[in-house]
């Protein structure tokens, strides 16, 4: 039986769909629905760069124009409504997800053992005891109140002490969480501290959470293989993800599909008959203009975005200036259904600074689209604090 071919232009609709870009930003920003927002996520990527704002603040605010990131701390210092954690890096996870997060503990757990014993961080073990009673006579604390009196280990980008690396790892295994942020600094506490009792209650068999972590990336992604379903949020191996699909696939709940990428070649992937059928329903893209993170769920998986939307994108922080293409950390423009370029700019003592704008082949910045680009300049510019932009006189790359 041949399987049903989902065409490019329906593949991006259910992609940004999936990824809360399709309709416009509009929503509170903030409370029950800043939650669900994230829930519908699934979680969101921290980064500590902060050229014009922190990639989750700048993800949150591509989806609800009236975000602010004192929002997003209620939720998760307040209300304890969100938890950090790592799925393919650190990130901001309803605490809903919780309980479910224990494969993830016991799993990184156990790599990160290996791992840090060939990287030469012998001795860490032997400081569990000390830092958790740190914990529960001082409190929460960060890295820098624990092991002064130890000697930094030697190569190696993290330059961590035993203690250090003790705290990294009992929170990595579920010991503790993070309280809060100080600047982009963690500080670490005991989970029953942080974590309510009702999210750490989770007796689930390893098979139904695999199926967990599995069912919920399709949900999220709307059409996947098996290896982006694993990729998602990087709990489950490949090998899972594949044995999920064909249990799946024998029950109905997911069919095989062909889709299309922009150069028009087809490849296999998984989608919900309910999730297929619905595609013919999706609205039209809005044509708002969004300047998004690099870090951006839509672009996480670079060679996804670029056979989905014919955007080669790759950041070049860690490129010597003088091999970039672009720029140090170069944002990529979303209009519609369309990657339309990408610009580069920076906050520097309240004014957004462009210096580069690198269109698309084939995208012409005509009146009407550098209107539009000029109010998303406006609108990011007063969510980053910036009181006026500027633009260098070469910064219209054509």
């Amino acid at each position: 039986m041949t399987s049903p071919i989902i065409q490019n232009s329906a593949l991006r609709r259910l992609f940004l769909d999936r990824h809360r870009l399709l309709a416009p930003p509009r929503g509170a920003g903030k409370g029950a629905d800043l939650l669900q927002l994230i829930k519908e996520l699934g979680f969101v990527q921290l980064d500590s760069i902060n050229t014009v704002e922190r990639a989750h603040h700048m993800i949150l605010f591509a989806r609800r124009q009236s975000y602010r990131p004192a929002h997003l701390t209620r939720l998760f210092e307040r209300d304890r409504l969100l938890f950090e954690h790592w799925t393919h890096d650190a990130a901001i996870i309803p605490m809903a997800f919780y309980a479910n997060w224990s494969l993830k503990f016991a799993r990184d757990a156990a790599v990160i053992k290996g791992r840090w014993k060939n990287w030469g961080r012998d001795g860490y073990e032997e400081k569990f005891g000390a830092v958790l009673e740190h914990l529960r006579t001082h409190g929460a604390c960060g890295t820098a109140e624990i092991g002064r009196d130890e000697k930094r280990s030697s190569g190696g980008w993290w330059q961590w002490n035993p203690s250090k690396t003790a705290l990294e790892y009992l929170w990595r295994a579920g010991d503790l969480a993070i309280s809060r942020r100080d600047g982009f600094k963690k500080i670490y506490d005991l989970t029953e501290n942080v974590v309510p009792d009702r999210f750490r209650q989770n007796q689930t068999p390893e098979n139904d959470l695999i199926s967990w972590f599995c069912e919920e990336a399709l949900n999220r992604l709307g059409v996947a293989s098996p290896t982006e379903v694993a990729a998602f949020w990087d709990v489950v191996s490949i090998a899972e993800a594949r044995q999920w699909a064909e249990t799946a696939k024998a029950e109905s709940r997911v069919i095989d599909v062909e889709i299309c990428a922009t150069d028009g070649t087809t490849r296999p992937a998984l989608i919900r008959p309910e999730t297929l059928a619905g595609i013919a329903d999706l609205p039209d893209p809005s044509n708002r203009m969004r300047i998004l993170s690099p870090f951006d769920p839509m672009l996480r998986d670079r060679q996804r975005a670029e056979r989905i939307f014919g955007f080669d994108y790759r950041i070049e922080v860690f490129v010597p200036a003088a091999k970039r293409r672009y720029g140090y950390y170069v944002f990529p423009i979303l209009e519609a259904d369309r990657m339309i370029g990408r610009i580069d700019m920076k906050r520097s003592k309240g004014v957004l600074n462009v210096t580069g704008l690198w269109p698309e082949h084939g995208v012409r910045f005509g009146k009407g689209r550098m209107a539009r680009l000029l109010a998303e300049l406006d609108r990011m510019a007063r969510f980053s604090g910036c009181h006026d932009i500027t633009f260098t006189p070469d910064w219209l790359r054509t």
